[in-house]
């Protein structure tokens, strides 16, 4: 299996460029940005296929030895918030639950950063039977996936019949103190009718429902811009039936931009990825699931920290390398231009 049939780019060899870069131990780039949000994949592995992430067959699986291990995500965690100033740290996938040892991995890095938040991005297939176990490991909140609350629908879309298990695993993340619990909605033309009665099953179950704008990271390459649902469809959609009054990101650095539902304090955000993106804000650091830095989603550059670890180097060199990395990222994604390149990873092999 080639690094392009897998979606993953040649990795940059050697140190990034770091001419004109200040002398600050952050994560800043060339545009005045300071990453400090740390995104970890810690699997390409996933229990469902949603359309707009994965192709039908799944991801072709990276061998083990190539997978970050306990230790080197505990380690290079540790590094991000001690070394690089990085103030919150979320772990994706794939699916991260697909992990046996995910547990492990919270629990270490809980221990190395105890003051840092630790969340997870997960689609909640399975959750219910590990979210008292993650909560006690050390993870702080968690973020759960789901588009619609049709079963015909959910199925069609994740190519899986599961969207009880994904409830229950909402319910057990609540019961759990993994609050709050915030639920992720990707906009789509087939269940854009549905997104009302999303929004309503949150707010009576005290969940926060944010929605994205579908963005072209699919597998099957089907994204096109003039096909998708923009925010403010949607925002004429959810008026229909609820009173929204804006009010604002309550962090700049924030993707979602808030609504109050029906004069609040209930709240319901839109991450308009394409159409009001936020790129002259973002915040945020990736890691691959093979121990790659990537500095923005739409970029292919990455370097390597997996192998630096593997042959003994110290956190300073890794840190200077993965500060080059960041000094070098794009000022924003350009989905709109007209000559735009989408990645090679799909969004299932990079983590949300």
């Amino acid at each position: 299996m080639s690094p392009v049939e897998l979606g993953i780019p040649a990795t940059r060899a050697g140190r990034p460029s770091i001419d004109g870069r200040p002398d600050t131990p952050y994560l800043a780039d060339r545009f005045g940005r300071i990453a400090r949000d740390l995104r970890v994949s810690i699997t390409e592995k996933c229990s469902l296929r949603c359309t707009y992430c994965m192709p039908e067959e799944g991801l072709p699986p990276i061998p083990k030895g190539e997978l970050l291990s306990v230790d080197e995500i505990v380690r290079l965690v540790a590094l991000a918030v001690h070394e690089l100033g990085v103030h919150e740290v979320r772990f994706t996938g794939g699916e991260p639950l697909m992990r046996r040892d995910l547990e492990q991995i919270i629990g270490g890095c809980h221990n190395a950063v105890p003051e840092t938040p630790l969340a997870m991005t997960t689609n909640g297939v399975g959750l219910e039977h590990r979210a008292r176990g993650l909560a006690a490991a050390g993870l702080s909140r968690i973020n759960v996936s789901l588009d619609t609350l049709d079963r015909d629908g959910f199925a069609k879309l994740t190519r899986r019949d599961r969207l009880d298990s994904a409830l229950a695993g909402i319910r057990a993340a609540r019961a759990a103190g993994l609050t709050p619990v915030k639920v992720n909605a990707v906009l789509m033309r087939t269940t854009l009718a549905g997104a009302p009665d999303l929004l309503n099953w949150c707010l009576n179950e005290g969940c926060e429902l944010r929605f994205i704008e579908e963005m072209p990271l699919d597998a099957d390459r089907e994204w096109v811009r003039r096909n998708m649902v923009s925010a403010a469809e949607l925002l004429d959609i959810l008026g229909g039936r609820f009173t929204l009054t804006r009010s604002g990101r309550p962090d700049p650095a924030s993707p979602a931009e808030l609504w109050l539902v029906d004069g609040g304090p209930a709240t319901v955000g839109v991450i308009a990825t394409v159409t009001r993106n936020f790129c002259s804000t973002c915040d945020r650091t990736r890691l691959t699931a093979e121990g790659r830095v990537r500095s923005c989603l739409f970029s292919d550059q990455e370097y390597d920290l997996r192998q630096l670890l593997r042959s003994g180097a110290g956190d300073a060199e890794i840190a200077a390398v993965w500060r080059g990395a960041m000094w070098n990222k794009w000022a924003g994604h350009r989905i709109n231009a007209d000559d735009f390149v989408p990645p090679q990873r799909t969004m299932g092999a990079i983590g949300g």
